[in-house]
């Protein structure tokens, strides 16, 4: 099974979470870098295809645009702006429509990022209440961010599962 969207997950500590928060915000940096990167690409290339003033103009209506659709459902867009709806999607064929998804995304997982660093902050801030160890955190985690968190007491068996360890070990006799 893939990335879930909504899914329950148990942390055995506060830094167990704050770690998994901070892996998660590095991968969104990451991809952010890289999409900015096709970006500047896409960006160099439509400049050098498109004359100076007219690319210019097509860039403010895409980051306008961008801003905008902001709704969670599919926005509506007529063929004049490039794009054209076939069922339950919307296709364009211009290097202007790749700049707009492009763009869509990196302020998306932007508000991703800011949103898993509140997180952390408070777990942080948790942390300094000195919730002990033996509190496990059943997390209610939300398109991988969490939004409520359970605390349960550890009991004996709990705590077991997390450090079992189990292996068999071979010797041989050298001759």
């Amino acid at each position: 099974m893939g990335k879930l969207v909504t899914e329950v997950r148990s942390f055995y500590s506060l830094k167990e979470l704050s770690e998994r928060l901070e892996e998660k915000i590095d991968s969104y940096k990451t991809v952010v870098e890289e999409y900015n990167q096709r970006l500047g690409s896409l960006l160099r290339e439509m400049e050098a295809t498109h004359g100076k003033e007219e690319w210019s103009k097509e860039i403010s209506s895409l980051q306008k645009s961008s801003k905008g659709g902001k709704n969670k459902g599919k926005k509506k867009e007529d063929s004049s702006s490039g794009w054209v709806e076939f069922k339950d999607i919307i296709l364009s064929t211009e290097q202007k429509g790749e700049a707009h998804i492009l763009f869509e995304a990196t302020e998306e997982i932007n508000s991703k990022i800011t949103q898993l660093t509140k997180i952390r902050d408070t777990v942080e801030d948790l942390k300094k209440l000195g919730l002990g160890e033996d509190i496990l955190y059943i997390t209610y985690l939300h398109d991988e961010v969490p939004e409520k968190i359970v605390l349960r007491k550890k009991n004996g068996k709990e705590a077991r599962e997390k450090f079992e360890f189990m292996a068999t070990l071979y010797a041989s006799k050298s001759l």
